[in-house]
């Protein structure tokens, strides 16, 4: 998408030798911002998150959602002729980022300690499960496994059945914090002219948003329960079902709202000075007999009538909305924060990124198809048409 404003990362090139999500997430946004990102894949078959589903139009989920705006350029790595064009762009690169196999990109040469002679100026960053060393080093790690390593199971779910998240947490954390970390380097190699090498670990990125828990049970106190969606400390907060089939998640953080839930919401105002009833703790030791109340009144409300008397209490409620009450939030399109994105099947509608900036203006660009810039971009290296018949004709793109 053409922007006739300047973006932060214009003149930025990025080759990302990724799949999956972690790495892909991370360059995704990179090129939100303007980088140019050249996404290596396999010949054929490509990423193989291309084959997870095929629910936006025949295409993947996860594979459309992280990998607009970026190049696809196909190369067999194991081949000389693949690896000299990756070297020869990684000669006008800015950024080399990379998920592989444990050690796959240290034996191609890939190393940041190999590169750093010949390019300087490189960052790379190497998005791993547990960390370029150390004993786990060399373990497999999909999203699950990390969930489980780093405790997020432990605290997630119901007392009966802990729970994985419903989406990749961890590749996710790990995204951003490469992401994050990317951005970081650059300004600082505006300043001193040198690369960086960044080590990202999927573990230390969920065990960064478990500090809570891991605090919570700071010298061996016990852990917090697994209360499902409801608040292990706090009630009434959580999901509460309306007399419609509908589903309404509220919260409530001290005692005056919870006086005005009683008078307003519950139009029971004498439950406020109930002795069972009348902090949060005995609130919260008396969930049951508590909770009966609550559903009873909730059982003459539909979930309108619901959102309706908590928020002339003044009590943070929200619906629990479904996919399709998503696409259609009221919230999303009153800010404008759907655009349309190309692919190789049409049009689809995404999701700006989250932040709102005056100065310039999010690139929202195609979806490639696998090797849809192979030739454009070895072509753009100094290959001739004979050059790029014999890679193709050995399998090398």
């Amino acid at each position: 998408m053409a922007s006739s404003k300047p973006r932060p990362l214009d003149g930025i090139v990025v080759v990302s030798l990724e799949h999956a999500i972690a790495a892909p997430l991370c360059t995704r946004h990179l090129a939100d911002l303007g980088a140019r990102v050249i996404k290596v894949e396999r010949p054929g078959s490509g990423d193989f998150a291309r084959g997870y589903d095929s629910r936006v139009k025949g295409l993947a989920s996860h594979f459309v959602w992280t990998n607009r705006s970026k190049e696809s350029l196909t190369l067999d790595l194991k081949q000389p002729g693949a690896a000299a064009v990756l070297m020869d762009l990684l000669a006008r690169a800015d950024v080399l980022v990379q998920n592989l196999a444990p050690g796959a990109s240290a034996r191609m040469g890939l190393g940041y300690e190999a590169l750093r002679g010949r390019h300087p100026k490189l960052v790379v960053c190497d998005i791993s499960g547990y960390g370029e060393d150390g004993p786990y080093r060399d373990k497999k790690a999909y999203d699950l496994l990390i969930q489980s390593e780093a405790g997020f199971l432990s605290i997630t779910g119901t007392p009966e059945t802990p729970s994985k998240a419903g989406i990749s947490v961890a590749d996710i954390a790990a995204g951003m914090y490469a992401y994050s970390s990317i951005l970081s380097a650059l300004l600082l190699r505006g300043r001193t002219g040198e690369g960086s090498h960044i080590d990202v670990s999927m573990l230390e990125a969920l065990g960064e948003w478990m500090n809570y828990p891991l605090y919570y049970t700071f010298e061996g106190a016990p852990p917090p329960p697994r209360t499902g969606a409801s608040h292990a400390a706090i009630y009434p907060y959580g999901p509460f079902a309306a007399s419609d089939g509908g589903t309404v998640v509220l919260g409530l953080q001290n005692e005056r709202e919870w006086k005005l839930f009683c008078e307003v919401v519950l139009q029971q105002p004498a439950l406020a000075s109930d002795a069972r009833f009348d902090s949060n703790g005995k609130r919260n030791q008396q969930r049951e007999a508590l909770g009966a109340i609550v559903l009873d009144v909730f059982a003459g409300l539909t979930t309108q009538e619901l959102v309706t008397r908590l928020d002339q209490a003044q009590i943070a409620n929200a619906r629990m909305n479904d996919m399709a009450g998503v696409w259609a939030h009221p919230q999303l399109a009153a800010r404008n924060r759907w655009a349309t994105v190309a692919t190789p099947a049409g049009e689809v509608s995404a999701l700006l990124p989250p932040g709102r900036v005056s100065s310039f203006d999010y690139r929202m660009d195609p979806v490639p198809a696998v090797g849809e810039h192979t030739q454009a971009i070895l072509r753009e290296l100094g290959r001739s048409d004979a050059q790029i018949a014999r890679l193709r004709e050995s399998g090398a793109i």
